[in-house]
This record gives C-alpha cells, sequence and structure tokens, in this order.
C-alpha cells in the first residue's frame, strides 16, 4: 500500500534520531570512578525527533528527513513518527548502520550529562534531503540542528532561503565554530547559554544579552537564548530585548526541555512570526518538559501548554 498523501508541512526538521539509554544517578562520577545508578530507563530521542515531536504536539503540520540504521531501534522510531503524525517520506535506512545511541546520566536535582553515538546520523547526505525536497520547499519554518551532518544543514537551508522559508538553527551540540555560508544562512539561531559562549567566544559567564548582541551580528533575523529555570532571551536588531520567565515548575529531569523549546517555538513562528508569542510557547513547552522522566512522554501537547500559560498569567495577575 503506498504510504498516505500528508497535507503540506508548515514545519521541516533534518530529524537526528538517537535511542535513549537513561539512568539515574545521586551525583554524577567523577573522572576514574564508578557509581551506582538508579533507575534504568530506554526510550526515544535525538534532538531533531524531538524537536519535530514537539512541533507536531502543537499542532504543526511537520514532515522530516532522517537516516536510522537498519535494526530494531530504526524500526522503533519509524513507529513512533508515524504515531505522531509526520510526514516520514525523507526517512532513509541504512544497511550495515547502527541506529544513533544517547548515554544520559540525570541526578538528584534533575540535571544531566549526555554522551551520543551518533551512528546512521552522520550518513544523512544532500541527497537524502533532495528526496523530501517537495515537503521542504512548501514549508514555512525549517529546523536543523548539529546532530547531523553540517553539509545537509547548509544544503536545507539554502533550498528553504530559496522557498522563502524561515531557517531555524539550534546549535546543539555546541560548537565552536560554523562556517561562514551556513550562518549566512540562518535566521534564527537557537542556543542554551552554554552553546551561546562557545559559538560567541564570550566567557561563561557574560551576560547572555551580550553574548546574544555578539551572535546577532551573524544570522538574519534573531537571536533566542535559552536560560533554563530563568526563562529565556530574545534579541533582533531595532528592538528591545524579550525576557519570557519560566512557570515555577517540579523539576524531574531537564532532558529534552532545551528540544521541547525549539520545536514549540517553530510551530508557533509558522503559524505567526511573531518573536513574542514564540518565545512564550517555547518556554512552556520547555518547562513542562522537565516535570517527567523520558523526553517524548514529556513533551506537551496543545492544551497543556495553554492550560500552563493560563496559570502563569492568573498567578501574576494582581
Amino acid at each position: 500500500m503506498p504510504p498516505p498523501i500528508l497535507p503540506p508541512s508548515q514545519v521541516f526538521v533534518l530529524a537526528s534520531y538517537m535511542r535513549d539509554l537513561g539512568v539515574r544517578v545521586d551525583q554524577f562520577p567523577r573522572p576514574g570512578e564508578t557509581r551506582v545508578g538508579g533507575d534504568f530507563l530506554e526510550s526515544h530521542g535525538g534532538k531533531g525527533s524531538n524537536q519535530a515531536i514537539q512541533a507536531a504536539r502543537c499542532g504543526a503540520r511537520v514532515a522530516i528527513v532522517a537516516a536510522l540504521g537498519q535494526d530494531a531501534p530504526g524500526e522503533r522510531a519509524c513507529e513512533l513518527w508515524r504515531a505522531e503524525g509526520l510526514d516520514t517520506l525523507g526517512v532513509v535506512v541504512r544497511a550495515g548502520q547502527t541506529t544513533g545511541t544517547a548515554l544520559i546520566l540525570v541526578d538528584d536535582r534533575g540535571e544531566n550529562q549526555i554522551v551520543i553515538a551518533p551512528g546512521a546520523n552522520t550518513t544523512m547526505s544532500t541527497a537524502d534531503v533532495d528526496t523530501a525536497g517537495a515537503a521542504l520547499d512548501a514549508a514555512r519554518v525549517v529546523v536543523c540542528q548539529l546532530e547531523t551532518p553540517l553539509a545537509c544543514t547548509q544544503h536545507a537551508f539554502g533550498r528553504a532561503r530559496a522557498a522563502g522559508a524561515t531557517t531555524v538553527l539550534n546549535c546543539a551540540p555546541a560548537p565552536s565554530a560554523l562556517p561562514a555560508a551556513l550562518w549566512a544562512l540562518t535566521d534564527i539561531l537557537i542556543a542554551n547559554e552554554i552553546e551561546a559562549a562557545a559559538l560567541s567566544g564570550c566567557p561563561p559567564d557574560t551576560e547572555p544579552a551580550q553574548m546574544a548582541q555578539v551572535l546577532l551580528a551573524r544570522v538574519g533575523r534573531g537571536v533566542a537564548i535559552t536560560l533554563g529555570s530563568q526563562g529565556a532571551l530574545w534579541c533582533e536588531r531595532g528592538a528591545a530585548p524579550l525576557r519570557q520567565p519560566a512557570p515555577g515548575i517540579d523539576v524531574v529531569d531537564t532532558t529534552g526541555a532545551g528540544d521541547a523549546f525549539v520545536g514549540a517555538f517553530a510551530a508557533a513562528w509558522a503559524r505567526q512570526a511573531d518573536p513574542g508569542q514564540a518565545l512564550i510557547q517555547g518556554v512552556t513547552a520547555g518547562s513542562l518538559a522537565c516535570i517527567r522522566r523520558g523526553v517524548v512522554p514529556a513533551l506537551a501537547d496543545a492544551a497543556a501548554i495553554a492550560r500552563l500559560q493560563a496559570s502563569a498569567i492568573s498567578r501574576a495577575a494582581p
């Protein structure tokens, strides 16, 4: 049976996928130290995949391109994406490759340390991107991160610019530099404080607004810096910075909070290119991603995001 014909995407994502293997620890081990962990959790992950799912749960129509291994984790990834309603015509399966894997430690404060083995993600090619070219060209927002090859990101952004879409780059994992050609094709940069410091060359204790100004000179539209429990900051040329505080929550696991921000931000931007609304939706989704363990189960839908937004407004009212 041929795959279903889906309506054009509003959001297109280069979707890295990782099989997440997580362990709870009382504290992170020092070099050479072995610690006894607590609960073990195997779940779906990968920055691009998480971002695509979050955008879809916010109501966007989402198409992806991804490279998986020919193995059981790859099969489960395809099942997940179909269940979430994603357009998966751009997904390729590589014989002889393993699906990407992430090893995650989560401590008692909900903070995390992550190491990835990218596997098949590194085999994505520009030809794979072109396989999903019709969906890419129809999208309003194209989202990339750095768990997939830079050549694919640059190629996707080039097509996006030609089609009039907004390009959103989540610079994670944190690099020390990006090619000038990629900067020139990036409309919106999203980073956490560590990533912003690495790319801007600023010391880690630099004020986020100062780092954002350095990065703003390199992109077409704006820079969003996520600030953990302090929310997020948006800067663009010719406008005052916007700060969005995070709603108060009980943190269980911060893994995936940044991805939730990116996906929700992209979905909001696809509806209306309003940085204030996109920032609010991104921060709220990122906060909700912290209240339970496992990334995909914690990604909120539009109704849950709206409820938390309304609750935060009610508490702030005099």
